[in-house]
């Protein structure tokens, strides 16, 4: 055995670019550490920046400080004590209520259709994903005057609605159910309905727990985009009042005050969520996520719970 390991280390070493020893390698790692630091950095400033000119004072607030000087909540507590003049609570129900909801339909279209493109064999069914696949590629700046349209004939403007409507199915989350459900036994599903179980039973008795990594990856994506989605409720909301958190953060900056530390305030409780909500759920984010670009890979059951 130890001349067999030995062996194996030995030839490992006649691998391209696995030298550990020499200087090429090191310097490689360090350029890799240095890019992916700096790029973090860049990525985390802005957050960092929210964060301490909210809880700096309204002088300070103006300029772009690193760390909270002359420390106050007073910026949050203004926004309490105006609230009757800026809806903040308004803001955030609406994109909180409106987010869950889209993001729900999301994940009961988006995982029957992926379920049904990858599992049950129908005529046209790979045309049928395709077409789905070249929705993607249509700019959703090019769909906006004719949902417009559609909604108005609807009579649903200015409506929670008519917000959601347009986005309770999404061709990006049948790509990532369809895909991941590739990737499962079929057997499992033969094997139930030997049982007795329908088709729909198969799917949410059996494949549904098994998706837990996509429909948490999904779920991330769909809430993040229509919780930062500003051009849809400023065009849709002519009442202020019915806006979400990004187009009430321009209204609020335009209409109401110029207080960088009240505005961001506002940001924060704008990103705060989102952070929360992918550090809870990132596990399961990135394995669906990689998991996806595998077709008909095997998941280990140990990897599902």
């Amino acid at each position: 055995m130890r001349r067999r390991g030995t062996n194996m280390a030995r030839s490992n070493t006649n691998y391209p670019g696995y030298d550990t020893g020499g200087a090429s390698y090191w310097v490689k790692r360090s350029l890799i550490y240095i890019v992916v630091l700096a790029g973090a950095l860049w990525m985390v400033l802005p957050i960092w920046w929210v964060i301490t000119t909210s809880l700096s004072e309204a002088p300070v607030a103006s300029d772009i400080v690193f760390y909270p000087r002359n420390f106050t909540l007073d910026n949050f507590l203004k926004l309490w004590e105006l609230r009757d003049r800026i809806p903040i609570f308004n803001w955030f129900f609406n994109s909180v209520v409106v987010g869950l909801a889209v993001t729900g339909f999301n994940l009961i279209f988006d995982s029957l259709a992926g379920y049904s493109l990858a599992k049950i064999e129908f005529i046209g069914r790979d045309k049928i994903f395709l077409l789905f696949i070249a929705t993607m590629m249509i700019p959703g700046m090019i769909t906006l005057i004719p949902m417009y349209l559609l909604i108005a004939e609807f009579g649903l403007l200015n409506t929670h609605a008519g917000l959601m409507l347009p986005f309770i199915a999404k061709p990006f989350g049948i790509f990532v159910f369809r895909q991941y459900f590739k990737g499962l036994p079929s057997s499992l599903g033969d094997a139930a309905l030997i049982d007795g179980c329908n088709k729909l039973q198969v799917f949410y008795k059996i494949y549904l727990p098994m998706a837990k990594p996509a429909v948490a990856s999904v779920g991330i994506i769909v809430f993040m985009g229509f919780w930062n989605n500003f051009t849809w409720p400023f065009i849709l909301m002519s009442d202020t009042e019915m806006y979400t958190l990004p187009a009430a953060l321009y209204t609020a900056q335009t209409n109401y005050f110029t207080d960088w530390g009240m505005l961001m305030a506002i940001t924060l409780i704008l990103v705060l969520p989102l952070l929360l909500l992918f550090i809870a759920l990132q596990k399961y984010f990135i394995r669906g996520m990689t998991m996806t670009g595998v077709k008909g890979c095997p998941i280990p059951f140990a990897q599902m719970s």
